[in-house]
């Protein structure tokens, strides 16, 4: 240890980006593949490695640095924010906590907010508050709740247990019982499957890590036709898809399906730990003093970044740029697709979340646009995901066309 440099040394000799690669490989857990690069310093849309080179990046924290790297107005906010007031738990009330609690459910047209860290925390409180809403309504006879296959809701156990990939379950069985899968998009089938057992249909507006797919024209709107007729609760996972992202203010907008439950994360915070469970009035009435809480969840200083962070992402003039760049970007995808036959399948998502199936494995490409200074991920094996921050512009848009372009006509 005696080598080690303080970290709070600002002024020492930078590492470099093997140094600080290796010495990860040592000290971290290896539960995550993590790609042999190490950022230090962000800027809008980019971001620079240890060894200064430069990233354009259509990644942003798996959809999440909504305003790119290190924005001002969050850097300022953060510091006066902790000059006043940082942590008093949820035993209390505070005025950021109040004021977006307030700003997300009249947007949203829900009645009740309850914050949290992560976006799997916002699904924890859900699950859990659509299994007390069946138990208070019905007793243990309705406590099933049902997801979708090739969904994904988070890594605790119980967002796991909801997350319909079972080679994500290996290894950590026996998971929460009680929960049923259905194929994505089958009404069919889930009319089938939801009866007086079933207290709640968790539901992703659009596949995000099951390979952006969206559901057919007027599904959503079924299910929660569905859901209220048999007394179930619809909740949708909104982590990925909600404010703003999609080119509309929440992603259930496209499919006129206001939800029993909503569940944000990731754009929230923009890279600082937030996420929110919304609920109707019927809904919120199950979690009753005592039945859920979280220790940081809520603090005024999470809370102060989130509603500058909210009110802008959810301004209608923002958002119209939003769904304006993200059809310019699909159309020019659609355009390769049209181009290279062979390598692309299709072009699908709404807004800045987007996916080019492609007729092979997507990691040689992504590979290839790194080398050439993109970050682009896979989902879904053979999908590239373009989750760029929402402040991208036409000129960077067009920069990855044409990487897109010469990485397909060298294959």
């Amino acid at each position: 240890m005696s080598d080690l440099i303080h970290p709070l040394t600002w002024d020492r000799e930078p590492l470099s980006n093997e140094e600080l690669v290796s010495r990860g490989r040592r000290s971290l857990l290896n539960n995550v593949t993590r790609i042999p690069l190490a950022f230090v310093k962000g800027e809008g849309a980019y971001l620079y490695d240890a060894d200064g080179r430069r990233y354009l990046d259509f990644l942003a924290g798996i959809a999440t640095c909504a305003f790119g790297h290190a924005p001002p107005f969050m850097a300022e906010l953060l510091r006066r924010q902790a000059a006043k007031l940082v942590h008093v738990s949820n035993l209390f009330f505070n005025e950021p906590m109040v004021l977006l609690a307030e700003l997300l459910t009249e947007r949203s047209g829900l009645d009740r907010a309850f914050f949290s860290n992560s976006g799997a925390e916002a699904n924890e409180a859900a699950f859990k508050m659509a299994r007390k809403h069946g138990f208070d309504r019905d007793g243990e006879k309705r406590v099933r709740v049902v997801s979708a296959l090739n969904s994904f809701h988070g890594r605790t156990m119980g967002a796991i247990s909801l997350t319909g990939q079972e080679k994500l379950h290996k290894g950590f069985h026996p998971l929460v019982p009680g929960i049923s899968f259905v194929p994505y998009g089958d009404l069919g089938v889930l009319e089938k499957t939801v009866d007086d057992t079933v207290a709640g249909v968790i539901l992703e507006p659009i596949l995000g890590e099951g390979g952006i797919e969206l559901p057919p024209e007027g599904y959503l709107s079924k299910v929660k036709k569905l859901c209220s007729e048999r007394g179930a609760l619809l909740i949708l996972d909104e982590v990925q898809t909600g404010l703003g992202r999609t080119g509309k203010d929440f992603a259930f907008r496209h499919f006129d399906c206001l939800p029993d439950i909503l569940t944000l994360g990731k754009g929230l915070g923009s890279g600082y730990p937030v996420a929110a469970t919304l609920a109707s009035e019927e809904a919120a009435r199950a979690l009753s003093p005592g039945s859920h809480s979280t220790t940081v969840g809520g603090a005024p200083l999470a809370m102060a970044v989130a509603l500058e962070l909210a009110t802008r992402l959810l301004n209608p003039a923002f958002i119209k740029e939003v769904e304006e760049k993200g059809r310019y970007f699909k159309e020019g995808l659609e355009g390769l697709a049209r181009e290279y036959p062979s390598v692309v399948s299709g072009v699908s998502g709404l807004g800045l979340l987007l996916g080019m199936k492609l007729k092979s494995e997507s990691a040689p490409y992504t590979e290839k646009l790194r080398e050439k200074g993109f970050l682009v991920n896979a989902t879904a094996v053979s999908v590239l995901r373009f989750a760029p921050p929402l402040i991208i512009n036409k000129d960077e848009i067009d920069l990855l066309l044409r990487a897109l372009g010469e990485v397909f006509g060298t294959k």
